[in-house]
């Protein structure tokens, strides 16, 4: 059976972060898993918080009249209007329920506004470094991937976006605090940003992991500070439930044509065949929206990896948020040195993955057992990478593999 040339091509550039995920089982098989330390995945290993699981249990428990039955496309009302006043609260900006449609995750709400906006070839952009399933989410729907460099530090740079825009240019996405780099773009950069994207250019804040934040940093709200902005909200980070796939999409009320957006909002949701969100977990998050895991966990795994990769010479930045680490790769061919670490049983993702050559990110999501037993291996690879013959397979391009 002959299958689609679009996504044969999707599949043969396949997200890095999947590749190292099926690496890692092979790995496991090979050498037991206690001698596998994965990297990769942001898959989180903290269970969802227990008031959370209280509140699914009640739920289950109630059974109330059609709990399992089809609700709005949007989402239960009730909830929707809650989500609403939570992010009124919060940004200042009068949402209502009808400002609300309930989705199958952040990726459901991004795969929904893109559908509502773009025709074939339109343009949307993405920074880079950049979470790879952004390209498949635009090409799903017809429109076109335009790539922007960030900063040395990663921040958006209003310039090269301002170059970048196009009469056919309908959107721009935004991850803050970003996955892969763990940073938190400043209010004063969003603020330069906005002023550089002429009308109709939409802003799509991508925020699942908003709430997780190291050191007392707090994430600007950037639907506040652009003049045409939605939001794609997640709890799979902040309540580690990535499987329960649930979320919202958040249209401020003053977007112009709001009324007309919120209509195809709805109907593309129900179109692609999402139908609505989950519907128990719709009534989770109704009555604990606010929960989320101890980030006080990820924070220290962070100090550890960073303390230990700084003191064996490696560049690594702290986050400011998110759970990742994405360290400069000793040698230039990122690629090359994620073969070095693969041979220690240390899996992680090259930065070309992301768009941006010569890094890797560190996911994490990883015990901190893991973590300590893993930086012997994280030592070898770099004297390894720093050896005449690393410097020369390095420079000649020949795989260590």
């Amino acid at each position: 059976m002959q299958i689609s040339r679009t996504l044969a091509r999707q599949m043969e550039h396949s997200s890095w972060i999947r590749r190292m995920f099926e690496i890692g089982l092979q790995l496991r098989r090979e050498r037991g898993a206690e001698n596998v330390f994965d990297y990769s995945i942001g898959n989180p290993d903290l269970e969802p918080p227990a008031a959370v699981m209280a509140a699914l249990r009640r739920i289950a428990a109630e059974n109330r009249p059609r709990s399992h039955a089809y609700m709005p496309n949007a989402g239960f009302p009730e909830v929707r209007a809650t989500m609403a006043r939570r992010l009124a609260e919060r940004s200042g900006i009068p949402f209502t329920g009808d400002d609300i449609l309930m989705t199958t995750g952040a990726a459901g709400a991004i795969n929904t506004i893109l559908k509502a906006i773009l025709d074939p070839g339109d343009e949307v952009i993405i920074l880079t470094p950049y979470f790879p399933e952004y390209r498949f989410y635009i090409e799903n729907h017809g429109g076109r991937v335009v790539t922007v460099e960030t900063d040395e530090q990663f921040q958006p740079d209003p310039a090269r976006i301002a170059r970048a825009v196009t009469p056919r240019t309908r959107a721009l996405i935004l991850n803050s605090p970003n996955n892969p780099t763990g940073v938190i773009y400043s209010e004063k950069v969003l603020g330069e940003v906005n002023r550089v994207l002429p009308d109709p250019v939409l802003v799509i804040c991508d925020e699942p992991y908003r709430p997780l934040t190291f050191d007392g940093a707090v994430t600007p709200e950037a639907v506040r500070i652009f003049d045409r902005a939605v939001i794609a909200w997640s709890w799979s980070k902040a309540m580690a439930i990535p499987g329960e796939r649930i979320g919202y999409l958040a249209l401020p009320p003053h977007l112009p044509g709001i009324a007309q957006l919120r209509g195809a909002c709805t109907v593309a949701n129900r179109i692609l065949g999402y139908i609505n969100a989950p519907a128990i977990w719709q009534w989770v998050v109704d009555a604990v929206p606010e929960v989320t895991v101890d980030v006080a966990h990820y924070q220290a795994r962070r100090d550890l990896l960073c303390d230990a990769l700084e003191s064996m010479g490696y560049d690594a930045p702290r986050p400011q948020g998110a759970f990742y680490v994405f360290p400069k790769t000793p040698i230039p061919d990122d690629i090359e040195f994620i073969g070095l670490l693969q041979q220690e049983g240390i899996l992680a993702v090259p930065g070309t993955g992301f768009g941006r050559g010569g890094y890797m990110r560190l996911s994490l999501t990883i015990t901190r057992d893991a973590i300590e037993r893993s930086l012997p291996g994280f030592e070898r690879a770099i004297a390894a990478a720093r050896s005449p013959v690393g410097q020369a397979l390095s420079r000649t391009g020949a795989s260590l593999r």
